[in-house]
């Protein structure tokens, strides 16, 4: 996978995870709603998993419910308040994700109200613009910790303390956070954070909602009473089991990965701008997750670069895999103010713990050549 450098959309599943989930995949298959041994077997591993979950955020395993990934963890939030709380608006970050955004748009057709909180040049959200849209009618805000494609960490335990004052709860999608930069539910603030195991190391289809004790949520699945009634449908076992897993390495692993990636990350940056001067790379100066670069080559289609890497081995983005369009600039550069024609040439570079040096350094000259390339084809077609 020396070509694979997308890994804010997946990462590779870990051996060890993989070793963990097997069992579960086997011999040990029961439905752990069962009260025979192998039912009780079952449970006992989602326990465990549930307890390796909540560790890595600092959570108490009560506090963890567990969900199909990261988008029903935010719709798990977004609507279980939606339908339990009386009508009124809700607030989100002018950058978050589709399944934040989304599920709120579905709440207008039910009376509820729903507006962007802007964010400054790097994409932050800023305790001032926050306050100008808080009032007693505000019953949510969503905040992400770290954003999907430019990396940009929000300071969630001082946007914390506004939004409990006024009476409202606060949401965190924390999925690109877990795993790369210490998260510590309990003292952020937040009421309701969503996590996902596909993103550090673990099994897709595997996530979790963490929700602040003496919260009711409104479930969005019925029936069976799992997770103590929160979340109906029979557990996905050797999912949770991975994801315990890929969350206990991931706490075990996070200085260590975090160095690595932040040393491949500076030497992807300082050989970009050796090698094309004129690219810029968006939120630069701001705190980012160490693995993460969202750049541009002004005047080079995002798109056409990514296929014409593609061709060569190497696997980039456009920014956000779930719903994105390549067509249509991105979303976060917009809220940002970045120019139209300059975010249609945005691409992001997403570092993994097994990245080496010489993934990066052929990565840098792939993008070179390919650039001068298409400058050329560019350039022809003008004479």
């Amino acid at each position: 996978m020396a070509g694979y450098f997308d890994h804010n959309a997946t990462t590779p599943l870990d051996e060890r995870v993989l070793e963990a989930m097997l069992p579960y995949l086997k011999g040990s298959f029961a439905n752990p709603s069962s009260i025979h041994r192998l039912g009780r077997l079952a449970r006992t591993a989602i326990e465990t998993a549930r307890e390796q979950v909540a560790a890595l955020v600092n959570a108490h395993p009560s506090q963890v419910i567990f969900t199909s990934g990261a988008t029903e963890a935010n719709n798990a939030a977004i609507m279980g308040v939606g339908l339990r709380q009386p009508l009124g608006q809700m607030l989100f970050s002018g950058v978050e994700h589709p399944s934040v955004q989304e599920p709120m748009f579905a709440l207008n057709r039910h009376g509820w109200r729903n507006q962007r909180i802007p964010v400054d040049a790097a994409g932050r959200t800023s305790i001032e613009q926050l306050a100008a849209l808080l009032n007693d009618q505000t019953h949510l805000v969503s905040v992400m910790w770290a954003n999907n494609e430019t990396g940009v960490l929000n300071d969630i335990a001082a946007l914390a303390p506004a939004v409990r004052e006024c009476g409202s709860l606060l949401h965190t999608d924390a999925v690109q956070a877990a795993g790369k930069v210490t998260v510590d539910f309990s003292a952020s603030g937040a009421h309701l954070m969503s996590i996902s195991a596909h993103k550090m190391y673990g099994p897709k289809g595997a996530g979790a909602l963490i929700v602040e004790r003496g919260l009711e949520l409104e479930p969005l699945l019925h029936g069976g009473g799992q997770e103590k009634g929160r979340r109906g449908g029979t557990e996905n076992v050797a999912g949770i089991v991975g994801f315990g897993k890929a969350a206990e390495l991931a706490g075990q692993e996070l200085a260590t990965q975090q160095a690595h990636m932040l040393k491949m990350r500076v030497r992807f940056e300082t050989g970009l701008r050796s090698a094309l001067q004129e690219s810029v790379i968006f939120a630069e100066q701001a705190e980012r997750l160490a693995n993460t670069v969202f750049m541009a080559v002004p005047g080079i289609d995002g798109e056409t670069l990514i296929m014409a890497l593609d061709r060569l081995g190497y696997a980039i983005s456009a920014g956000a895999a779930c719903g994105s369009d390549l067509h249509v600039p991105s979303t976060t550069l917009k809220a940002m103010g970045i120019d139209t024609e300059l975010a249609r040439c945005a691409v992001r570079v997403s570092l993994g713990v097994s990245t080496a040096e010489a993934d990066v350094d052929g990565l840098i000259e792939a993008i070179k050549q390919q650039v001068k390339q298409l400058q050329g084809r560019a350039a022809s077609s003008w004479a």
